[in-house]
């Protein structure tokens, strides 16, 4: 178990479709990380987030967890990002956690942002998922689950750390660093929330913006818009612990189940 949990959130320029251009890319970017406990990369990192299922979707055992996994290993940190993967006859909006311990971890998007027919090629998830790493419970979602409260409630203080991927448009920003500050605030817990910057293959703009949210939704750390870089970020979980105590509000909670 560790208290201090090191953070390194990568921000690119994602390449239409071009797996192996960004893998390139992120090979320069990662190779000056050499401290960080956990490293993130964005929503459909390999691929810019895409409908077309040919020469993008991946399998659990393909060359993109492949490359995740070594890179775990390499540098002594889990790595996350999602992608398209096919497994068990369906086709998913998969966040992997690749684990230096050669595990690969994961967990589906479970709403699928139909104004982008995303619901019309992709399957739901239908687990909640909470990962422990080194003392740390780690709750993984998707992009456009940020808007759903209830999908996010930290029943129980379940987890530590809500870790959101996404390809969120320049056009809806504002709502993006508004909901990962809000999802702080009523799970009493941290979020880190890494998108993308640049134009994706289908014309829209992506501004950045990811960043590290502390338990009292301020900012602890973010990257400018509209650049390419990585971000740090060191999360405490005594802090965390203290202030649960200190400010018990899950003592109030409202009792609910989600039906999935």
């Amino acid at each position: 178990m560790t208290d201090l949990l090191n953070i390194a959130y990568v921000q690119p320029d994602i390449k239409w479709h071009d797996i192996e251009g960004n893998l390139r890319q992120y090979d320069t970017m990662l190779d000056g990380i050499s401290d960080a406990d956990l490293i993130v990369l964005p929503e459909m990192f390999a691929t810019g987030f895409t409908n077309q299922l040919d020469g993008t979707a991946q399998t659990m055992d393909g060359p993109l967890a492949d490359w995740m996994l070594t890179k775990a290993a390499a540098k002594n940190a889990a790595v996350a990002g999602s992608q398209i993967i096919y497994d068990n006859g369906h086709y998913y909006n998969r966040l992997l956690i690749a684990m230096p311990d050669g595990r690969l971890e994961w967990c589906d998007k479970r709403h699928l942002f139909r104004m982008g027919c995303e619901n019309e090629t992709l399957s739901p998830g239908n687990e909640l998922k909470i990962i422990n790493f080194r003392g740390w419970h780690i709750r993984p979602v998707v992009c456009y689950d940020l808007r759903f409260p209830v999908w996010l409630r930290n029943t129980g203080n379940n987890y530590d750390l809500l870790l959101c991927v996404a390809n969120w448009p320049t056009a809806r920003h504002s709502i993006f660093e508004t909901l990962l500050r809000a999802r702080a605030i009523e799970n009493q817990c941290y979020v880190v929330g890494v998108n993308r910057v640049g134009t994706d293959g289908l014309g829209i703009d992506y501004a950045g913006g990811s960043s590290v949210i502390d338990i009292y939704g301020g900012v602890m750390s973010r990257l400018p818009e509209n650049t390419i870089g990585i971000g740090r970020a060191t999360v405490s979980l005594s802090k965390l612990n203290a202030y649960r105590e200190k400010f018990p509000t899950i003592l109030d909670a409202d009792g609910f189940e989600i039906d999935i």
